[in-house]
């Protein structure tokens, strides 16, 4: 048996057990909030993907007025770069390339980026993958959006990290881009999945998910034991083992550390309904922006 550290093992079979993932709707919900809210514009065709586009439509802002053509032209570039913080395999990102948006995807996992630089080699797109943490997020300029989910804001265990992480997105947003991530909240894992085991079984690979949570931390552990088919010899299996820590939080917490951060709040929805979120909402849609004048009341419900 090897130990190993989160998303080292899983990484080679992640796509598979993810394969029931919506990751088109997310992709089409994740364009249609940007095409609404933000300032990003795919490039002059999705054939493009990857290019940086200074053909896109002038939002016309301050920054902008009076700047001679090349700056104009940085400057739209910056604002239809949209980063993927916590990308994983790469999945949603190559959605969005196709979708036309100029792409960077940051992950901590080198395994995880490798799957994810194995499909961009298949697809021939050219997004540019960095393996970051995303506590410590360092770009090479400011882009137009940044997206986070699939809840990878709930790896950030302690406030630090979540208020460190919001402070950087905001550093790098251009003036006027907008956040969007989601995040499972406190009720789902005190309630759904906290002390539960979930086991998947397929032909290459199986594995058992054991949750043990701790209230007063509002951590969740889980334990995840892999067998994956040798590619060499067929009858036989690896076995794995790495633990993962997430951490609930509930609606208000992330109101705070948005604002805390210096962005302001747009929207705030139930991920499954798209509505309000209730009480027992178990993911929660969060969309905030740079530079904008804070509303009395954020909007909330249907992306409407």
């Amino acid at each position: 048996m090897e130990e190993m550290e989160a998303y080292t093992g899983f990484a080679e079979v992640y796509d598979t057990f993810m394969d029931d993932t919506p990751y088109e709707e997310w992709a089409d919900f994740l364009a249609g909030l940007i095409g609404k809210y933000g300032i990003s514009r795919p490039v002059q065709s999705a054939g493009e993907a990857g290019c940086a586009a200074g053909t896109a439509e002038s939002t016309g802002t301050e920054q902008e007025s009076g700047a001679d053509p090349s700056l104009r032209e940085a400057l739209e570039e910056e604002k239809n770069l949209v980063l993927d913080l916590g990308c994983g395999t790469g999945t949603l990102t190559e959605l969005l390339s196709q979708k036309g948006f100029d792409m960077i995807g940051v992950d901590s996992s080198e395994e995880m980026l490798q799957l994810a630089m194995d499909k961009k080699e298949k697809t021939g797109s050219r997004i540019l993958y960095l393996c970051q943490d995303m506590r410590d997020l360092d770009l090479y300029s400011t882009v137009g959006t940044v997206v986070s989910v699939c809840d990878s804001i709930n790896y950030l265990l302690e406030d630090e990290d979540v208020a460190d992480t919001f402070s950087l997105v905001e550093n790098y947003l251009y003036p006027g881009g907008i956040f969007i991530f989601d995040f499972n909240t406190l009720y789902k894992y005190e309630t759904v999945i906290g002390d539960t085991t979930i086991a998947e079984n397929r032909d290459d690979c199986s594995f058992i998910w054991e949750n043990y949570y701790h209230e007063e931390e509002h951590i969740n552990e889980y334990d995840l034991t892999i067998f994956a088919r040798e590619k060499k010899n067929r009858e036989s299996f690896r076995r794995f083992q790495e633990t993962h820590y997430q951490r609930g939080y509930t609606l208000e917490e992330m109101k705070s550390f948005v604002e805390n951060s210096g962005l302001s709040l747009i929207l705030v929805m139930d991920a499954e309904t798209h509505r309000e979120p209730t009480e027992d909402s178990e993911r929660i849609y969060v969309v905030a922006g740079k530079g904008r004048k804070a509303a009395e009341e954020c909007n909330t419900g249907e992306n409407r």
